[in-house]
């Protein structure tokens, strides 16, 4: 596989920590800025707002931009909502890095997933993809709970500057490995892309996804405090916590996939 590809994973990985890490920062950042586990707790659903609204808007108006150089300046925006975190001075501040970070995130999947595809042949493509994701879920067993520790016993500020280092080590080898003439697809418009919205089994399928990752996310924002309040687990256990929920992930990702493969859609 192209070295540009372990670029677009670390890229992958970086944004990927940043979305997790937040759970089991959540009780640190309340105390610290002096709001409340609720309030704190905006700190996910805002982020995932700035993904929601960033994907299908900044890519349409985005998509006749050179994709490379796309990339690059997604990771700036990433980098500087981080350091922006790093050096937030109240609640509302730290609001409006996360918003920016998700917005970086939303459009660099959306990208990233195209750039991975133009960077081998065609019998290659899922592979490519694959990989690049891999970053993500590699964030979720190492990166989440290694931040987590960061923050614990650094300060939450620590862990938002290592990212902004790992998303700085990641836009450097975008501009170095990625090609400048990769081949462009003609971009769907903003309203070509709400023409789904008019497809009702679509919008079973999103409601599906909604309902199941708006349940799980919201024990999964509230999971650190969960544990030391409620299971009485000390604050030292939940990077480790974090570890194994990570690790499960994984595995289950991995077999569930194969599971479906080998079993098939469900028949109507």
């Amino acid at each position: 596989m192209p070295l540009a590809l372990w670029a677009l994973a670390l890229s992958a990985f970086a944004i990927g920590t940043t979305e997790f890490v937040i759970v089991g920062l959540i009780p640190t950042i309340a105390n610290d800025l002096s709001v409340s586990l609720p309030s704190a707790g905006l700190l996910v659903s805002l982020y995932a707002l700035g993904v929601a609204v960033g994907a299908p808007v900044l890519t349409a108006l985005t998509g006749k931009l050179n994709r490379k150089w796309l990339l690059i300046g997604l990771m700036s925006l990433f980098i500087l909502g981080n350091m922006l975190a790093w050096i937030a001075p109240s609640y509302e501040a730290l609001i409006t890095a996360r918003i920016l970070t998700g917005l970086a995130h939303g459009v660099f999947f959306s990208i990233g997933s195209t750039i991975a595809t133009r960077l081998v042949s065609k019998e290659k493509e899922a592979s490519a993809i694959a990989l690049m994701f891999t970053g993500l879920t590699v964030a979720l067993v190492t990166g989440v709970p290694l931040g987590t520790w960061i923050g614990q016993h650094f300060g939450w500020r620590a862990t938002f500057l290592v990212v902004s280092a790992l998303g700085l080590v990641a836009m450097i080898g975008s501009a170095i490995l990625v090609p400048n003439n990769l081949p462009q697809s003609a971009s769907a418009s903003l309203v070509k892309q709400l023409s789904v919205l008019a497809k009702p089994r679509l919008l079973l399928v999103y409601a599906m996804t909604a309902i199941g990752y708006g349940g799980t996310f919201v024990a999964f924002t509230f999971l650190a405090s969960i544990l030391e309040s409620v299971s009485g687990f000390p604050s030292s256990a939940i990077s480790l916590i974090m570890l194994v929920y990570g690790v499960s992930v994984a595995v289950g990702n991995i077999y569930g996939g194969r599971m479906a493969d080998r079993m098939g859609p469900v028949s109507a």
